[in-house]
């Protein structure tokens, strides 16, 4: 239960609540570690805004493909001044005074059609005009109703290449995010054991110098009575002056990396985390066809890759489609009237129609249409050239990733017993030295193997954990319970 309290107080720290002194110091996990970066690190709020972006950017573009409704207005456009016309039977200007006052207001409805790239449009406009000088007469005018259809017939619809693309972009921006949790797992994970082994350290050194110490003691009674000579004599007090310098640069090392993981974690500087290493990794061996089927379903390169090479296509299209004749198209009909009282604008409204057909013909442009297309289609084609060969370097890497991992776990093992054995060869060593059985070289050898097989273990499990990480971060895929990773979107978004 205490656990578990300490737990909460460092979770609800990254929610800006401050430590007391008392209870700075506490237990953690390589799990917990992880979760508390995955939630409080910067890292954390990053990579969520990073997906938000993506997320407001897929629905505005699922948003741009649904009906707009719009309302244009001049409340008014008013204007005396001096204007003037050209007479044509005397050939000169004439200057006349405009006194006039207008407004109008349009409401349209607007659908992009995909099908065709075209644009929909359904609107309705009143309009007013006041005319202040002369007969200072009013109008209005009034177009109920029309309907029309824009449309670009070059070949090229931006619409249906986004309908492709957008999705895919979204999807991608998913898969990131999950990638981006493995990833801070990793970073958590090195950062974890720098303070596990930094903590270690610093408990050889603190047993060093005790046993330093004592042996100094024991080496000086000894030398008294000639069962040690002087350069042992030496030997011993420079190994306790070692172990001296040690134990400073051991805690040195201690605060830096607790330093590191708090400013990681969002926990206050003054947290001290007792690291609880794990000492059972799972009974896991991967096999690499299945790693790189699930990689290549899961991995987020995968789905830019597509991405690359759809946008590479849409180029080329568009460069196809604008180095030929150009065509748009205009059409509109609707009902149009026109009456001195606006009760009247409304009655018996004529109909209106307008078509309008445009072409463009390019007929000389030395070359730069060609020029357009055969640079896009290189382009392309480099492009190509360069997911293959990233496809290649990504295959390559699954299948070195599952070796370098199912081979450390028979490494930790041997780490593990490595260490065992150290240990008591040294403890026997030492016990053998208190008795006069062995020499100050002897043990000096012990102690080094001793520290050298607690830094071998301990960097054995580090990486075992990075390269599993590392994995999951690949194929997105958790290989202990045998489910692909997923993420809580709907309670980013509602944050």
């Amino acid at each position: 239960m205490n656990k578990i309290f300490l737990f909460l107080i460092v979770l609800f720290s990254g929610f800006g609540l401050q430590l007391n002194a008392q209870q700075e110091s506490f237990s953690l996990s390589l799990d917990e570690v992880i979760k508390l970066g995955n939630q409080n690190s910067l890292d954390a709020f990053r990579y969520k805004n990073t997906y938000l972006s993506s997320y407001w950017q897929f629905r505005y573009y699922k948003a741009d493909k649904l009906p707009s409704l719009s309302m244009t207005a001049t409340p008014l456009d008013f204007n005396h001044s001096q204007s003037r016309e050209y007479n044509v039977q005397d050939s000169v200007y004439r200057y006349y005074l405009v006194y006039y006052a207008n407004s109008d207001i349009t409401m349209q409805l607007n659908q992009k059609v995909g099908l065709t790239g075209g644009n929909l449009f359904l609107s309705s406009d009143l309009g007013m005009s006041k005319n202040f000088s002369g007969n200072k007469s009013t109008s209005y005018q009034a177009t109920p109703v029309s309907i029309g259809y824009s449309q670009t017939l070059n070949g090229f619809n931006a619409l249906r290449w986004e309908s492709k693309i957008e999705p895919l972009k979204f999807e991608k921006a998913k898969k990131e995010f999950i990638q981006s949790q493995e990833t801070m797992a990793m970073k958590s994970t090195s950062m974890f054991f720098d303070l596990v082994e930094a903590q270690i350290q610093l408990k050889i050194a603190e047993n060093s110098l005790s046993n330093a110490d004592t042996l100094y003691k024991i080496g000086k009674g000894r030398f008294q009575v000639g069962t040690v000579t002087q350069d042992e004599l030496l030997n011993l007090e420079l190994n306790q002056l070692n172990a001296i310098q040690a134990l400073s640069g051991a805690k040195l090392e201690v605060e830096r990396s607790q330093s590191g993981l708090n400013s990681y974690l969002m926990l206050n500087k003054k947290t001290k985390i007792n690291c609880l290493v794990p000492s059972i990794i799972p009974e896991l061996q991967i096999n690499a066809d299945e790693a790189l089927t699930l990689a290549l379903k899961n991995n987020p390169v995968i789905l830019d890759q597509e991405q690359q090479m759809l946008e590479q296509d849409r180029e080329v299209a568009r460069a196809h489609s604008e180095s030929g004749i150009s065509t748009n198209i205009y059409a509109v009909y609707g009902l149009n009237q026109s009456a001195k009282d606006i009760d009247m604008v409304y009655d018996n409204p004529g109909q209106s129609q307008r078509a309008r057909i445009g072409l463009t013909v390019p007929i000389l442009d030395w070359g730069r249409n060609k020029g357009r297309k055969m640079m896009a289609e290189s382009t392309r084609e480099v492009a190509i050239a360069r997911i293959k060969q990233a496809r290649i370097d990504f295959e390559q890497n699954i299948f070195q990733s599952v070796m370098e991992f199912n081979l450390q776990a028979e490494q930790v093992r041997n780490a593990t017993k490595a260490d065992i054995v150290a240990q008591k060869g040294y403890e026997v060593t030492f016990q053998r030295f208190l008795i006069g059985k062995v020499d100050v070289i002897k043990l000096n050898l012990a102690r080094n193997d001793r520290e050298s097989a607690k830094k071998a273990y301990i960097n054995a499990i580090k990486t075992y954990w990075n390269y599993y990480y590392r994995l999951r971060m690949l194929a997105l895929y958790d290989f202990e319970k045998g489910q692909s990773l997923s993420a809580e979107y709907d309670k980013i978004i509602a944050k």
